[in-house]
Order: C-alpha cells, then sequence, then structure tokens
C-alpha cells in the first residue's frame, strides 16, 4: 500500500513509496503534535473528573506524559528511508521545483534596534551589514534570485530574545519563511522543555544548538576553561532533555561547530545515540576547512605554523563523513561555501570537488540541504545571487544512479530536503 508523509497541512503520496508496515506513517508538525497533546489532556482530565465524581479508585496519573507524542512520529530510520527510496512527483516534476534557503539570518537595522528589538549586549552586528540584514532586504535578495522560501536561524545578535523573527517574518510572511529556534542552555530542564515548546506552538521548527553559549567549566586534563560539552548531563542535564523531545516533537537540530568538528565529536556522537529518532544538522559543512595546497601535499615551512599538519583537515573531513555512514538521522547544510577557506577563490571549484562531491556519495541528496548564510554572503563574491547558482548548478551537473539524476539531485537539495524536514513553504 502507498505511504503516506504527512506534515502541517500537507500531504504527499508516491505510489513507488513501498513500506514493510501495513501501516501507513504520520508525520505531524512539532506545534501540531503539541496540540494533540494539549487535547489528550484535556479529555484525560475530563475522565479523571468524572470518574472521581464516581467514586472510582482507577488512577489515571502518568497516562499522559510527554513521551506520548512520539505516537504520532515516526522512526528516523523510517522517515529517511521514506524519501531515500522515493522517486515522487514533487521531486522530479520541475514544475514542483521549489528553491528553499535553508540556512540563513535576519535582524533589526539600526532603527528598528534603536525602537523596538535592541541587539543583545555585545553582539551589535557589523557596520557593513547592520542595515542589510533586515526582512525587507531578505525578501528583496529572495525576490532577485528567484528563491522561493527561507529557514531564518535564530542570531546571535538578538541571542534568545526572538521577537523580531517571529513578528517581523514568521507572522508578517508565514508562506515564506520559517524559523530555528535558539537552545538557551543556561535554563533548567523544564524552563528549556516549556521555552521549546512555547516557540513550538509561535510557530518555529528548529533548533540551534551553539555549543559556544553552553556554561564554562574547568578541563580536568589541561586546568584551562571550555564549554560544558552539550550532552553533558549536569545542570539538570537540559542539553539532553530538550534534544530528545525534539526527536519527540520531529523537530530537527542545528549545531554550529564553528572551532570545528574534530572539538565536537564525542559530543555530537552522544546526542545522536542519546535520542536516535532526532534529527541532526550540521551547519556549512560542519566547518571542514579545506588544507592549502602546500598543506595537502605536506610541504614544511618553519613560518609557518600549521605546515606540518598536511593533510589534518582532510581527516577531520574523513570523520564526517564517517558520522553520514554511521548514523542516518544526520544531515549536512550545503551552506557559506566562503567559509571553507578554497584557496582558489570563486567558485570554489575545490570545494565542489573536495567536499560538496564526497558529501553527495555518502550522504545522498535526501540528507543535504542548500543554504546560503545570508548577509554574509554579500560580503563574497558571488554575493547571494551566486550562491543560489553555483549549488543549483553542481547538483545539475551530478548524478547518483539511474533514478537521481542531475535535475532529480537539484531538486532535493535546493529544496525537497528542506521541505520534506520542516513542512512545505507557501
Amino acid at each position: 500500500m502507498n505511504t503516506l508523509l504527512l506534515r502541517g497541512g500537507g500531504r504527499r503520496s508516491s505510489s513507488s513509496c513501498r513500506s514493510s508496515s501495513p501501516h501507513r506513517i504520520f508525520v505531524f508538525s512539532p506545534a501540531t503534535v503539541i496540540t494533540l497533546s494539549i487535547i489528550s489532556q484535556i479529555i484525560i482530565h475530563f475522565v479523571v473528573s468524572r470518574s472521581s465524581s464516581k467514586g472510582s479508585s482507577r488512577s489515571y496519573t502518568g497516562l499522559l506524559v510527554r513521551g506520548m507524542s512520539t505516537k504520532a512520529t515516526t522512526t528516523t530510520g523510517s522517515l529517511l528511508s521514506l524519501s531515500a527510496n522515493s522517486n515522487s512527483n514533487d521531486n522530479n516534476n520541475n514544475n514542483n521545483y521549489k528553491i528553499i534557503d535553508s540556512h540563513l539570518h535576519v535582524w533589526a537595522n539600526t532603527k528598528e534596534a534603536t525602537t523596538t528589538y535592541p541587539y543583545e549586549t555585545g553582539q551589535t552586528p557589523p557596520d557593513s551589514l547592520k542595515d542589510a540584514a533586515c526582512v525587507a532586504s531578505l525578501l528583496e535578495k529572495m525576490n532577485d534570485c528567484g528563491v522561493d522560501g527561507a529557514l531564518i536561524v535564530q542570531p546571535i545578535n538578538h541571542k534568545y530574545a526572538h521577537s523580531y523573527v517571529l513578528d517581523q517574518a514568521l507572522k508578517e510572511y508565514p508562506s515564506k519563511f520559517k524559523g530555528m529556534m535558539l537552545h538557551d542552555p543556561t535554563l533548567s530542564v523544564e524552563d528549556a522543555i516549556n521555552k521549546l515548546e512555547e516557540l513550538t506552538l509561535a510557530g518555529f521548527v528548529g533548533v540551534r544548538y551553539n555549543p559556544y553559549l553552553w556554561p564554562m567549566h574547568e578541563n580536568e586534563n589541561n586546568g584551562g576553561m571550555n564549554n560544558i560539552p552539550m550532552s553533558t548531563p549536569n545542570n539538570g542535564g537540559a542539553g539532553l532533555a530538550v534534544y530528545k523531545r525534539c526527536g519527540e516533537l520531529n523537530m530537527p537540530v542545528g549545531v554550529m561547530c564553528f572551532k570545528g568538528l574534530d572539538l565536537h565529536l564525542d559530543d555530537i556522537k552522544n546526542l545522536l545515540n542519546h535520542s536516535p529518532n532526532t534529527i541532526m544538522m550540521l551547519d556549512h559543512f560542519c566547518f571542514t576547512k579545506l588544507d592549502t595546497q602546500h598543506q595537502k601535499v605536506g610541504t614544511t615551512n618553519k613560518d609557518d605554523d600549521n605546515s606540518n599538519n598536511g593533510n589534518v583537515n582532510e581527516k577531520i573531513f574523513l570523520q564526517l563523513l564517517q558520522l553520514g555512514q554511521d548514523y542516518p538521522q544526520l544531515i549536512v547544510k550545503i551552506s557559506a561555501l566562503f567559509r571553507l577557506e578554497d584557496d582558489t577563490g570563486y567558485p570554489y571549484e575545490r570545494v565542489r570537488k573536495e567536499r560538496f562531491e564526497p558529501l553527495l556519495k555518502v550522504f545522498g541528496p535526501q540528507r543535504l540541504l542548500f543554504g546560503t548564510d545570508f548577509p554574509f554572503v554579500l560580503e563574497q563574491e558571488g554575493s547571494y545571487q551566486g550562491a543560489v547558482e553555483l549549488v543549483s548548478s553542481w547538483c545539475r551537473q551530478s548524478k547518483i544512479n539511474d533514478m537521481e539524476d542531475g535535475e532529480s539531485v537539484r531538486n532535493l537539495i535546493m529544496g525537497g530536503t528542506a521541505e520534506r524536514l520542516f513542512g512545505p513553504w507557501g
């Protein structure tokens, strides 16, 4: 029988998509899951009240717990398998082809920050971009480049104050924008879960983990100060609890390894193992930078601190590929091409050959997402339009197998994967 995939009011059916189970798979949006839980609680409260009034000794305590919402979600394995085996018309029909920018930021311009949406202390945007990242500026770029929708990642400039993204983007342009909230690792488990559910009901569809916002502690090995791991059971284990709750809500978690995957590898594995049903996304190729040409050939230069580390970045990249093989719930964003330090410059041929193509081979287009990293891309050669056209061209030149040619790869990476994970735009 056909397998149906439901998300936030959208339904897709594919006759080529088979399931070993006779049951249909339903995947509800995070807000829908919470709403169903609330309705269930009201019903159970009514039943308990009626039973109590009749002197019933039966206890309904514990019937409804947060974990109950997993009844409304599919396992990650089923979800990824569904997409991997699907050759649906939605992805192969060019009339349905959408471009979704899955990684960008917006913040208040100077006037908005002065009157309504102040910047976080110490997080004022750079002068060159301060007035270039408001919602109106983004919409202009998207319209010019034919981008149909975007996933807005909460900017550090407003930190945990989500009102700008909520008011100016999600509420004003619901067909264009979805949001990814920023997790506050200083909150208790209860407060963190409540904040997650509050923002989910407000319209956010994902959560960002910034490991550099976790509290500092002394490193037992060297006596230095480091951030507590995201997966630490300390501080009530809020990071673990929220991560698991996101899996119950079918809500992806994005992780920013700005200082390198190697620093967070064990932490990432701990999260992945703790809740296999939670989909994890790694931003910007997981910051797996390219070695310079002389590093790749292992040359040495006593004046170059990095010259003895030939292929060090390649070894880290291999760790990312291994993660992709070991954890099917892991997604990588093909975003911020300029952050990988391609010494050949735009149009980043080394990024294409040494990062994009290996990732496509291991992860497949169902586990890769396109993003620009607006507004920072505006200061790079090619700007916003260049990033859109470049990744699209890489996809069209790719072929996985007879079922997934360049057009199919493009349709998934440039938009189809995002809509599968976050629900349809438009």
